[in-house]
């Protein structure tokens, strides 16, 4: 297998085809259910425990929406920015949370010793819980750099609160914004030398402890301050007692603080390389870059027809002696897809899409692509067909939502001033879809690629801001389509509220348009 590591971003501005419009459409369908509604989302795992709880989906989904606004539909943050609110919504929710009453009291086999010593806590953030922390951080800040902005900034934005009339007295309130936030997962950060932050009591997985680290970026980029830069030396100079890889190779998995021992990817999952390395790469590239291919190789599995799988892993160092492992998700096929995306690694991504693809059910539904549950291992010919929902709704669509050096590219690449004040897509209707958004820089004109569904329901709008709307242009192939003269056309209709241009679409055909300042001749 040959790879070369992707060292620059490239233009991505072809926009999106009908399987990522898919995936985005199921994100989309998914983050809009009503509360408490979490249809498609339930995984193996009991009590939001394992590594496919309502977190982890929430949380993947919405870097594939960053990853997918930053790098291919730049100027349509009108699709983007109220799946940001959603997710933010539906992550502050007890429904997602409330396990850490339990967790934070410690008594897993890594910390069973340390139980006595730990008491419950309903503050999900207060201590230990990067896993669940960081992802508030993360993408409360992401909203504000993409966006420009603030409102997760405001005092008692992200509030933690849980009531029930039944059971839990009073019920808890833990009132923080961005700011407090990420202030705060700073100095448990800094309280451990920058080693990282613990998932559960006693543990430190260096997996969990990336997406604070995009956090501390984004805000960097707000406000043009150098976080970033300083944790992620101390993180490096913190780990270079341990090492970053085990004895195998491989990144290890996390550290029992009270021990100061690291302990090792002793299962051989495809996931513990496959999440640290699409993670760290953001920041740390060359180093994942550099075992990537012999740390793949691994995992890798030939399969029929020019298609790859990965191999099965057990879990078993989740469970102490005599105990008999309970069925978890843990996502390692879809981990070693977005990994291989990052990286830019084209040959495996399209490889493992052909298996995913044949073997687990791609399946639509209310317009979205996505890859339904799954608890059977394999079909009658031994070829892997196990889904986890992590996998089916969030890491497949990050991988192909993505492109090469996707998250690397939003971490150190920063919009520039001009992009913010560029014609853009502000609003969508919920019947529309995006396939293409961009400016162009020489012309500043908006090119655009939007659909009418007809099998969901919707007022058929496309808001365009940031243009002048006493003189504009639609271009379709070569041809003007309307202007602020002759503002009507079988297509659409063109009306100017509230200082935007509002398009209304008439037909469910795509439209690939150009919309230009001044009038077209």
């Amino acid at each position: 297998m040959t790879f070369t590591a992707v060292s620059a971003p490239t233009a991505h501005l072809d926009g999106l085809d009908a399987v990522q419009v898919g995936h985005l459409r199921h994100i989309r369908n998914l983050l809009t259910q009503l509360p408490g509604d979490w249809s498609h989302m339930g995984g193996r795992g009991p009590a939001q425990d394992d590594f496919g709880g309502l977190r982890y989906q929430l949380a993947y989904m919405t870097y594939a929406l960053a990853v997918a606004h930053r790098n291919r539909l730049p100027a349509a943050p009108g699709v983007f920015k109220p799946l940001f609110e959603h997710a933010i919504e539906k992550l502050l929710s007890s429904d997602v949370w409330a396990y850490w009453r339990d967790t934070s009291r410690g008594g897993a086999p890594w910390n069973a010793h340390l139980s006595d010593g730990y008491e419950e806590t309903w503050n999900p953030v207060l201590r230990d819980n990067i896993m669940y922390s960081a992802y508030v951080q993360s993408i409360a800040l992401t909203y504000h750099y993409l966006f420009q902005d603030d409102r997760y900034a405001q005092p008692g934005a992200l509030t933690f609160t849980q009531y029930t009339p039944f059971w839990g007295g009073e019920g808890h309130s833990f009132a923080y914004d961005e700011n407090s936030l990420n202030d705060h997962i700073y100095w448990l950060m800094a309280q451990s030398g920058y080693l990282g932050v613990a998932c559960e009591p006693n543990c430190i997985f260096q997996m969990c402890n990336q997406p604070p680290i995009l956090g501390f970026r984004m805000k960097d980029l707000i406000e043009g301050t150098s976080v970033a830069e300083q944790v992620t030396r101390d993180y490096e100079a913190a780990w270079q007692r341990f090492g970053r890889l085990d004895p195998d190779g491989h990144f290890y998995s996390f550290v029992l603080v009270d021990a100061d021992i690291p302990i090792p990817n002793g299962d051989g999952a495809a996931g513990g390389d496959a999440g640290v390395g699409a993670l760290m790469s953001m920041w740390n590239r060359d180093v994942v870059a550099e075992r990537y291919r012999d740390q793949l190789a691994t995992y890798l599995v030939e399969g029929p027809d020019d298609t790859l799988s990965v191999k099965f892993a057990g879990l078993s160092s989740l469970f102490p002696p005599g105990v008999t492992p309970i069925p978890i998700d843990n996502a390692d096929f879809g981990w070693t897809t977005a990994w291989a995306a990052e990286m830019g690694d084209a040959e495996t991504l399209e490889r493992l899409f052909r298996h995913v693809d044949r073997y687990m059910n791609p399946t639509i539904r209310d317009g979205g692509r996505y890859y339904p549950r799954n608890d059977t291992a394999t079909d009658g010919d031994g070829n892997r067909t196990e889904v986890s929902p992590l996998e089916g709704n969030a890491l497949y669509s990050w991988a192909r939502l993505t492109v090469p050096s996707g998250l690397w590219t939003l971490y150190n690449v920063p919009l520039e001033p001009e992009h913010f004040r560029n014609p853009a897509i502000i609003g969508v209707g919920s019947d529309v879809d995006v396939s293409l958004a961009y400016v162009a820089p020489e012309t500043r004109d908006l090119h655009i690629e939007v659909t009418r569904r007809d099998d969901v329901r919707g007022d058929g709008t496309v808001d365009l801001a940031r243009i002048d709307v006493r003189s504009w242009s639609v271009i379709e192939a070569g041809v003007e389509l309307a202007s602020s003269s002759t503002p009507q056309s079988d297509a659409a209709t063109f009306e100017v509220v509230d200082g935007t241009l509002r398009v209304t679409l008439h037909d469910h055909r795509s439209h690939r348009w150009i919309v230009r300042e001044g009038v077209s001749r």
